[in-house]
């Protein structure tokens, strides 16, 4: 039996990729109920391949013995391009399909700067709108900036 493609969704962040996997589905059935491959081989490992320009890099074999999870490739260099591809085999079975690639752009140290000072802009808004409405009410209030001055007999 050949096993594959895992299905395979990524992700960027800052110098990394986030990469999700599941595993392909069995076909095999054991008491009507289909059985996954963990249930079949106890463990799979799984090979991820991940294709820049400078050309492809496998990356050493990791274990699993479940049908999603996550991993993240690190130390990669922000705005670049990468593209992964994930191919799942057992210790009995060498035969499988590597899945289709995926690429995605890292994201870039000025898309991080960007987000923060896009909060930090909206708070002092919030803060300035705040601000000028308690003055309003305190004005409105008679508090402060009185247009006519108070009677002898309230001063």
């Amino acid at each position: 039996a050949i096993l594959g493609p895992p299905e395979v969704r990524i992700s960027s962040c800052l110098n990394c990729i986030n990469v999700s996997i599941k595993l392909p589905t069995s076909h095999f059935r054991k008491n009507g109920k289909l059985l996954t491959l963990i249930d079949i081989y106890k463990e799979l490992y799984y090979d991820i391949t991940l294709k820049t320009v400078d050309g492809e890099h496998r990356r050493s074999r990791e274990k699993t013995t479940q049908e999603n999870f996550n991993t993240v490739i690190e130390e990669l260099y922000p705005n670049r391009n990468y593209c992964v591809s994930v191919m799942v085999t057992a210790s009995l079975n060498k035969h499988s399909i590597p899945s289709a690639w995926k690429c995605i752009t890292t994201d870039s140290v000025a898309q991080q700067d960007y987000h923060a000072v896009l909060v930090a802009v909206t708070a002092a808004i919030c803060f300035i709108l705040m601000l000028a409405g308690a003055l309003k009410c305190i004005h409105a209030g008679g508090y402060i900036l009185q247009k006519t001055p108070l009677p002898l007999s309230l001063v």
